[in-house]
């Protein structure tokens, strides 16, 4: 047995499995030597293996084994359709074949690899039948699932039952909080690994910090950046790029810069890439420009995402030429335009009024225009009160089967600007008959590490008192220096107080307010946005930042707006 054992292991090419399947079959070992098992892995897994000989074997095979299956299983996991692996799995079932901790945790990698939550919660149903949960690995492999398919309530309660828990168990449900919009979650578990005695790792950290960039949780970022500095994990890349995008995320570009300049030359394109990109959502267009120009001295060859983000930063810039050029260059470097780069070029175009141009190009080009392109069109015609475009723009998402209810919204601005109310309620009510929900607008700031969140007109805070107090009052300090509030953003047939007042009280004036009175004088105010900003809260907020010598960081849903002593980052170009 020991020589077949090492027969096995000293294959080193498909010829060589061929042979040895052939020497167990005239030896007479082929039905009931276990090394067989063995053999059927490395022909299923191997490099120079083959599945589907392997599948050949197996089928030959009179009484299989259980490692015989988890064989072919394992196989299926790199394979083009790893979802054939339940199909395998559920043969073992229905044949009354005994399954072991390895034939589910191949299992379950399949159903990571295709995402599938319905055959995780089976196979979660059989662990535990079976007894197989004291198994740390596939306790872990089972929590990694859940994490991946999004079921983080089911990973959170593996979590909780697992009698041991190493750092890949700990990685994989940060991981997935972080990825799964319960960031607030994923930094707690990110603190309590300190009080379990376990340190961690570059995973831990990148897990951490993807939760920070989404939060823009700038203290508990920067300490994160301060254990990775004291851990000597400065030297992985990838940490390095995380680190630029949190900082990036949160604001604070020039620490992102800092960072980036820091790495010397030990940068891959995604590094530059991210730090093209963090100029962009700061609206710093020229650096990202240059910084664009340094990466051919730099010896690296822009990609596809490369001029995404560079794109995007002309566009955020209302760099209209230097974004023209750019994309006409594309193809000299191999780059071939996708959807996304010829909706940045459409917006760009689109923001600096030449609707006919953006019109045009989605017109001409030769992939079929999406949903986001149209999207961005019709936002440029409210900027331009450009009633025929946006209608055109409409009806094609409208065509495309989009039911977005910023679509309805982005058309029923361009009627109101015009005063065409009939038209404002044709809309309207075409949103009641297709059952379109409003996206309810929120904005939320960390004070003293609590997270606050507001909607418009919301009173559940308990400082409301205070905080529409302090609104009333920057009110009445605006006026006095000529504020007035821009009611063609309201979309109603009413008068010109009713609609001020509606205007009152959106979720970052909220959210600002709160700063105001909550945080010492001269403090920086950060706010974080679901949608874009409000053009009348823009415009309130400059006058804020004058008035109460405040520096006022809006993140919102496409850039940053930096409020300082009157003026924004985006020069009122957004």
């Amino acid at each position: 047995m020991a020589n077949l054992e090492s027969l096995v292991q000293r294959c080193a090419a498909f010829s060589h499995i061929k042979q040895l399947q052939a020497y167990f079959i005239t030896t007479g070992n082929f039905q009931s030597c276990r090394t067989r098992s063995k053999l059927l892995d490395l022909c299923a897994v191997a490099p120079f293996g083959s599945l589907s000989f392997a599948i050949v074997i197996f089928r030959q095979i009179r009484s299989p084994f259980t490692n015989d299956f988890n064989a072919i299983i394992r196989g299926l996991i790199q394979s083009p359709e790893p979802s054939t692996a339940f199909q395998w799995y559920r043969t073992m079932q229905r044949g009354s074949f005994r399954l072991d901790a390895l034939t589910c945790s191949f299992t379950l990698k399949a159903c990571a690899r295709v995402l599938a939550a319905t055959e995780a919660l089976q196979l979660h149903a059989n662990i535990v039948r079976f007894g197989f949960m004291a198994d740390a690995l596939l306790a872990t492999t089972l929590l990694d699932v859940y994490a991946k398919v999004g079921d983080l309530g089911n990973a959170r309660k593996v979590f909780g039952e697992m009698p041991r828990r190493d750092i890949a168990s700990w990685n994989s449900l940060i991981l997935g909080l972080a990825q799964g919009d319960q960031a607030s979650e994923a930094l707690d578990l990110f603190k309590r690994m300190e009080v379990d005695g376990l340190t961690p790792n570059e995973v831990t950290v990148l897990g951490a910090l993807s939760a920070c960039s989404r939060m823009g949780d700038f203290k508990e970022g920067e300490k994160i950046h301060g254990f990775i500095r004291n851990a000597k994990l400065e030297l992985n890349v990838q940490v390095c790029n995380a680190v630029i995008d949190m900082y990036a995320n949160c604001g604070f570009v020039d620490k992102a810069y800092g960072v980036f300049d820091d790495m010397g030359c030990n940068k891959s394109l995604v590094t530059w890439n991210t730090m093209v990109m963090a100029f962009a959502m700061d609206g710093d267009g020229h650096k990202a420009l240059e910084l664009f120009e340094q990466m051919d001295g730099a010896g690296l060859q822009p990609d596809a995402v490369t001029y995404l983000a560079v794109l995007c930063a002309c566009n955020h810039a209302g760099l209209v030429e230097d974004g023209l050029r750019l994309f006409n260059t594309m193809g000299r470097h191999g780059v071939q335009p996708n959807v996304k780069h010829y909706g940045s070029v459409v917006d760009l175009l689109g923001r600096a009024g030449r609707l006919k141009e953006a019109y045009d190009i989605i017109n001409s080009m030769p992939v079929m225009p999406d949903v986001v392109l149209w999207q961005s069109l019709l936002g440029a015609c409210q900027i331009y009160k450009d009633v025929e475009m946006a209608e055109i723009a409409s009806r094609n998402l409208v065509e495309m089967g989009s039911n977005n209810c910023g679509d309805f919204v982005l058309l029923s601005n361009v009627y109101a600007a015009h005063e065409r109310w009939n038209d404002v309620g044709r809309v309207r009510d075409a949103m009641k008959n297709r059952d379109v929900k409003k996206v309810p607008g929120f904005s939320y700031i960390e004070v003293n590490g609590m997270r606050h969140k507001f909607f418009t007109d919301d009173k559940s805070n308990a400082k409301w008192k205070e905080i529409y107090s302090k609104l009333d009052e920057i009110r009445f300090k605006i006026k006095e220096i000529g504020y007035v509030a821009e009611t063609s953003l309201v979309l109603h047939d009413i008068g010109e107080e009713e609609k001020e007042n509606q205007l009152c009280y959106h979720s970052e004036k909220l959210a600002v307010a709160f700063g105001l009175i909550s945080t010492n004088e001269g403090t920086p105010i950060q706010v974080i946005k679901n949608l874009r900003i409000c053009g009348d809260c823009h415009v309130v907020i400059k006058h804020i930042s004058k008035i109460y010598e405040r520096e006022i960081i809006v993140r919102d849903r496409v850039r940053f707006h930096r409020f300082r002593d009157g003026s924004c980052s985006c020069r009122d170009y957004w």
